[in-house]
């Protein structure tokens, strides 16, 4: 599991050019002047609770099938796969950094997993129960839970994995 994290916060600043040298403010009275606040954001931090993990997935046919785990760690296959066993599991993380503030947290559409055979799989969908417009909590934490689909088929046998690359803003 990989996560990624700007090497760079942004900061609240001006926009306009000239605001950025303080000068005269349009809205204020003569001789004030607007000056952009120096904050600087909670460094953030995301850690992986648990990895997504489909566990064996076996092919029972020729035609394929799909299995879904889902971010509520529900499982489920369908066409020419047996049940996923009792130790798939759903992927969790922790993003931690300034309670309250809003984030923009992007999860891949799709994951590529390499065997070490040499073959590859893809999870071609991604769900999560990331909400329309995350925000941190009053602790500064936001816990996030995600699964996916992976859809198996022909000569796939083998051990596979892949890399989650999240990447976490604030806004």
């Amino acid at each position: 599991m990989r996560w990624i994290l700007p090497a760079l916060l942004l900061a609240l600043g001006p926009s306009a050019p000239a605001l950025a040298g303080g000068g005269p403010c349009r809205l204020c009275r003569d001789g004030d002047t607007l000056t952009a606040p120096q904050e600087q954001a909670a460094p953030m931090a995301l850690q992986v609770e648990t990895s997504l993990d489909f566990d064996r997935v076996i092919l029972t046919g020729a035609a394929g099938g799909t299995a879904k785990v889902g971010p509520d760690g529900g499982r489920t296959t369908s066409g020419a796969l047996a049940p996923m066993t009792g130790r798939a599991m759903n992927g969790e993380v922790v993003i931690r950094g300034e309670p309250g503030r809003a984030v923009r947290v992007e999860l891949p559409r799709r994951i590529e997993l390499f065997g070490f055979s040499g073959g590859t799989l893809s999870i071609d969908t991604i769900t999560s129960d990331l909400p329309a417009f995350p925000r941190l909590d009053s602790d500064g934490r936001l816990r996030i839970r995600f699964g996916g689909a992976l859809f198996v088929s022909g000569d796939a046998e083998g051990n596979y994995r892949g890399d989650v690359p999240i990447t976490v803003d604030y806004l």
